[in-house]
Order: structure tokens, then sequence, then C-alpha cells
């Protein structure tokens, strides 16, 4: 049983390293395409792409009614449930698209943008290829095939936006660009999904396989739905509320405090959720593998946090500029809550694993409505209120979550509360002194981006030298587990070669 824990673990932890470098690399390659393709489109064809992915994603959500997740999380999967995902999946994004391409127009005319409709249309076939390779990817997903999943994700998005998307936006094709290398990306990553992982494809509709799997779809999906609302609830308050100009402002403070905690939180999600699916019914080990993920969201999160909050307004007008200003006191606010945001994730995959989605939808409903409640409240004071609000909420939810969580895998409130105290301890002593070197360049004189990159480098080699020389103050048992992991991952050379 503990070969098989180690095994578990160590496939866990490799599969956190690839999610993490494919993500990474997405990343890096998507703000290299965007930043050239800017240099070839115009701001309306930008504006036409915003507008159909806003569309797009939000279809995404209710196209296959979390029959996905619902292959991964099964205890015993049969060729059955395999086969009825398959007919669904075809069914719903068939529906979807069909639905979409109709009220295509009046999208285009509700949104006031001439232009929509076709673009939107042309997304359609999105819906397709993601409803063709869906069981595919959960098949893969069960198998925790995440090395393969990463190098299929990445490969898509380079050829499609690194080869087509600049290739078709060097010849002219406007906003056509940007779609053709969306659907390329997609339809390539449906091609390499049904080729790579085979699965029984012959159409099949059978009741009971039906019911198993839309009973936890349907609650899935209501969840995605209540969390998208959370996520858009503030922004329409502060837009309805206080302008266009606020808004701009506190949409781009939300945007770069919510992307290293979305980005760290899909990392875990992708791999906790199905490794933590295989030993549902094994609460210890369950236990286990959370609290292990709640120390490393600590771990990530508080420090970051921390030094955010420091170095915020040299980050505005270094990167920003100082037209932006107005940005700093919502970005620091909204920096207390990346905690929050990032352990709920982890707290959301242990649900979902387990099959509590319809107590993890009403929850989701509670934090959509404390997102809007404490957005009207805090607007009275400007973005600095609704942030206050927002950070208000997501503590909420991270408490709502963490209770479900703890309730399904036995872990007690102190155990919880313990693995964060190496992410606390780590954030006091770097944050303190990021803060003093900080303000000692600040009376120096010294340029934004100049401070800006020596409080960053000096705070994570400081972070580093700490865990290395302390690592059971610093990293705590969970921290030093996940280390000795990676250790035995390392190459015989370099082990050779290190300290010892």
């Amino acid at each position: 049983m503990k070969a098989l824990s180690n095994g578990l673990a160590k496939l866990s932890v490799v599969g956190m390293l690839w999610t993490g470098v494919s993500m990474g690399a997405l990343a890096l390659a998507e703000i290299v395409a965007l930043l050239v393709l800017a240099r070839l489109l115009s701001a309306q064809d930008f504006g036409l792409y915003a507008a159909a992915l806003v569309v797009i994603k939000f279809s995404v959500i209710v196209e296959s009614l979390g029959v996905a997740p619902a292959i991964v999380q099964r205890p015993v999967l049969e060729d059955r449930h395999l086969r009825v995902g398959f007919t669904l999946s075809v069914l719903f994004s068939v529906s979807i698209a069909s639905l979409v391409w109709a009220l295509a127009p009046a999208i285009g005319a509700a949104m006031q943008l001439p232009g929509l409709a076709p673009v939107v249309r042309a997304g359609c076939a999105v819906f397709l290829f993601q409803g063709f390779s869906t069981v595919a990817l959960a098949s893969a997903q069960r198998q925790l095939r995440f090395r393969w999943l990463a190098m299929v994700d990445a490969a898509s998005f380079a050829f499609g936006f690194l080869v087509v998307g600049l290739v078709l936006g060097w010849f002219g094709f406007g906003v056509w660009a940007l779609i053709g290398a969306f659907m390329t990306q997609h339809c390539l990553r449906m091609i390499a999904l049904v080729a790579g992982q085979p699965h029984p494809k012959r159409f099949m509709l059978e009741r009971r396989a039906i019911g198993e799997l839309l009973y936890f779809g349907g609650g899935f999906t209501i969840a995605r739905i209540l969390g998208y609302l959370a996520s858009q609830a503030d922004k329409l308050v502060v837009g309805r509320a206080l302008g266009a100009a606020p808004l701009g402002l506190y949409s781009i403070a939300s945007q770069i405090m919510t992307a290293p905690a979305v980005l760290f939180g899909q990392i875990l999600d992708r791999v906790l959720f199905p490794t933590m699916a295989m030993v549902q019914h094994e609460p210890a080990r369950l236990a286990r593998a959370y609290r292990t993920g709640v120390a490393a969201c600590a771990l990530f999160a508080l420090p970051a946090s921390v030094i955010i909050a420091i170095v915020a307004p040299e980050f505005v007008r270094a990167l920003l500029g100082q037209s932006w200003e107005g940005a700093v006191a919502p970005l620091q606010i909204l920096a207390l809550g990346m905690l929050f945001r990032t352990s709920y994730k982890l707290s959301d995959s242990s649900v979902r694993a387990t099959g509590a989605v319809y107590a993890r939808a009403w929850r989701q409903g509670v934090f959509a409505a404390a997102v809007l409640g404490g957005s009207l409240i805090g607007q009275r004071w400007g973005l600095s209120g609704v942030s206050l609000g927002v950070v208000a909420a997501l503590m909420l939810n991270f408490l709502l979550m963490a209770q479900l969580s703890l309730h399904l895998t036995g872990l007690r409130w102190s155990e919880f509360a313990l693995a964060h105290l190496p992410g606390l301890v780590l954030a006091v002593v770097t944050g303190g002194a990021a803060w003093a070197l900080a303000e000692q360049l600040r009376d120096m004189g010294v340029a934004p981006s100049v401070l800006l990159v020596e409080v960053i480098l000096a705070a994570g080699a400081e972070a580093i030298l700490l865990c290395w020389l302390l690592p059971s103050l610093f990293l705590g048992k969970d921290g030093q587990s996940v280390l000795r992991i990676i250790g035995m991952l390392m190459p015989v050379r370099l082990k050779r070669r290190g300290p010892g």
C-alpha cells in the first residue's frame, strides 16, 4: 500500500511539473503571439475576436454538461459510459453550435458590433472539435497521461497561433487570422486526442448510463455557471456604478492578480482532480493529497501576495505607465486574496473528485452573491472598496469550500491550519526583508523597473536559501515530501553532483 501511495504521489508531482511547464510555455507563447499580431492587426480586429471569445467560452460551459469530468470521476468506468459519453458530447456540441449559429446576428446586434456575427459563426466549429474529443480528453486524464496532454496542448497552440495566425496576419486577413489560429489549435488538438487516446466511438443512448453521467455533470455545470457569474459580477458593478475609466483600472488590476493564482490553481486542478478521483474511497490518502496541496498553495500564494503588494506601485509604473496609477490600490488589496483564490481551486478538485457537485454548486451560488453584494457595498468607497468586498467574498468562499473538503476527507481544522504555517512564516520573513529593501531603494530614488527586478530577485533568492537551510520551518513536512519526490526524478548524474 505504501509503494502504491508513493507511486501515485510520484505521478502527481510529475504531472504537476509537466502541466506547469506546458501552461507556462503556453502563456509565454500566447504573449509573444499577441505582441506580434498586435503589430499586424488593428484594435478593431482584436475587439471582435475578444467579443467572440466571450460568447464561445460561455457556451463551452454548458456544451457537454460536464460529461468529461463525470468520466474522470466515475469510481467504476465501463464501455457503456464511454459510448454514451461520446454520444452525448457529440449531440450537445452539434446542438450548441447550431443554436449559437442561429443566434449570431442577434448577438452581434445586442453587443452593437456589426462584424461580430460571421466571426461567432466561424467559431462554432470549435464546439464540434471539443465535442468529438471530450471523451478522449477525459480518458487521458483518468489514465494520468499528463506529459502527453501537455505536449498536445503545446504543439496545437504553437502551430495554430505561431504559424497559422502569424501567416494569416502577415497576408492581411485581419480578425480571421485570430479566428483561423484559434480554430486550427482546437482542430489539431481534437485530431491528436482522438488518435492518441482510443475509446469506443459507436453511438449509444442508455438511460442508466445517461443518468449516472448527467447527475454529476449537471451539478458540475451549475457550479461552473455560478462561478463564471462570480468572476464577472464585480466588473459589472464597477462599470455601471463608477464608469468606463475606473472599470479599465480595476480590470487590469484584477487580471494581473488573477493570472498567477489561476495558473497555479489550474496546474493543481488538472493533476489532482483525476488523482484524487482514483482514491476517492480511501479517506486517508485523499486527506494526505489534499493537505499536501494546501501546503503547496500556501508556500506559493502567501509569499507571492506579500511581494506583489509591496512592489505594486513600481509594477504599475514600470509595466503599465503613469496613467495607470489608479490601479495600484486595487492591485495591493486584491493581492491579499491570492491564497483564497488559489486554495479554493484545490478544494474544488477534492470536492469534484468525491462527487459532491451539488454541495459545491450551492456554495458557488453563495460566492456569486457575496461578490455581487461586496461590490455593491464597496463601490461607495471607490475601487478600493470594491476590491475589499471581493477579497471578503473570496475569503468566505475559501472557508466554505475548505469546510466541505475537510468533511469529505476527514482532515481536521487544526491540520488544515498547520499546513499553511510554513508558507505564512516564509511570507513574513521574505516580506519583511523585501519591504525594507524596497523602502531603501525608494529613498535612493532608484528607477521603478530596477527596484522591481531587484526586490523580486532578492526575495526569490532569500526564499530558496531559507528553504534550503531550514526546510523543517520554511517547507514543512509536506513541502519536504514533494521535494524528495522531485529529487527522485532527477537524472543520476545530477544527484551525484549535488550537495552531499
